[in-house]
């Protein structure tokens, strides 16, 4: 495994990150396909074993339940100390005013119903999960802020907006004195590369480190175009991205270059997205074993310059997705 920091911080991390979005409670009907706490053990093992001690989860993941499996894996199975450990905020977890959005009184009853959850004292990264046209964004920053210097969290991060959002965030920290984000938790891959426009050129303009979410398609670059996976046909999500013919060729060609290669489609897609020099760790949610040793085989794939222009090619302008 390598290890480096997120951003300009000095957040030490590993450079796949687990994403702890496949945790959770197979029994919701929009979740049939996650693991519990008896399926997610091996995960969590392997993990370890494989080095990535960046876990990455939300409040809103299965309702509150994947953070839960979350905390118990890391009682169960190491120590605290050695996990970097991400959660985030935004999304409505119930009905009242600190339910959803990014107010004050959101962040303060979220950050520490997800503590509760992880049975932990502080989350090394809290990110809030979208930009929030609701609230302010001083009142936001500011109660982050009060967040991190209450000892609850130790590092901010952001998720999925417009650069000029993220922008308009980040100068506000500035002008109150207040603590400013390290990270940008944006979806990225070679069928959703919007961000490189713009987003990209302010990450690195402000030493933010990326760590892309869906770094192969809702697992659309992994395997042949057409061929469906339990989750594919579950999760609401993956049947709504990276369906349109345009994606088609893409996968075509990821598979092309992993043939040659004699490698699996997952290693080249994610080598690729690793090739971008603001990217710091791409999220990888697994389900199966092979999950993230691909993942991590994918550190020592270095693409051709010819290789990456081949992948490349066939991708089209479209919307980013995933900001709302």
């Amino acid at each position: 495994m390598e290890y480096t920091r997120l951003g300009d911080s000095g957040l030490k991390v590993s450079r796949i990150a687990l994403g702890c979005m496949s945790f959770g409670d197979p029994s919701r009907d929009d979740n049939q396909w996650a693991l519990g706490d008896d399926a997610a053990e091996p995960v969590f093992r392997q993990a370890l074993d494989l080095g990535i001690t960046f876990w990455d989860t939300a409040n809103v993941y299965s309702g509150g339940s994947s953070e839960e499996i979350v905390g118990r894996a890391i009682r169960r199975y190491t120590r605290r100390e050695d996990i970097v450990l991400a959660s985030k905020v935004f999304f409505r977890m119930h009905d009242g005013p600190g339910g959803s959005g990014l107010s004050r009184k959101a962040i303060m009853e979220q950050i520490d119903a997800s503590l509760t959850r992880l049975g932990t004292d502080y989350v090394d990264l809290y990110q809030i999960h979208r930009f929030d046209p609701e609230t302010p964004v001083e009142e936001t920053m500011e109660a982050l802020h009060d967040v991190v210097k209450a000892g609850k969290a130790r590092y901010l991060g952001a998720s999925s907006m417009w650069a000029w959002q993220f922008a308009k965030l980040q100068y506000t920290a500035d002008l109150g004195g207040w603590t400013r984000f390290v990270s940008m938790q944006n979806q990225y891959s070679l069928m959703q590369r919007e961000d490189e426009r713009e987003l990209y050129g302010l990450l690195a303009d402000q030493g933010v480190g990326s760590i892309p979410w869906s770094p192969l398609g809702k697992g659309r670059l992994t395997r042949p175009w057409g061929v469906a996976t339990t989750r594919s046909e579950n999760d609401a999500l993956g049947r709504s991205r990276y369906t349109e013919e345009a994606d088609k060729p893409i996968a075509d060609a990821v598979e092309r270059v992993a043939e040659t290669r004699g490698v699996p489609m997952a290693q080249v897609a994610l080598a690729w997205v690793l090739r971008n020099p603001v990217v710091t760790a791409p999220i990888v949610g697994p389900t199966k074993p092979h999950h993230l040793a691909d993942a991590v085989a994918a550190l020592d794939l270095e693409l051709t310059d010819d290789e990456a222009a081949l992948l490349e090619k066939p991708y089209t302008l479209r919307r980013p997705t995933g900001f709302s």
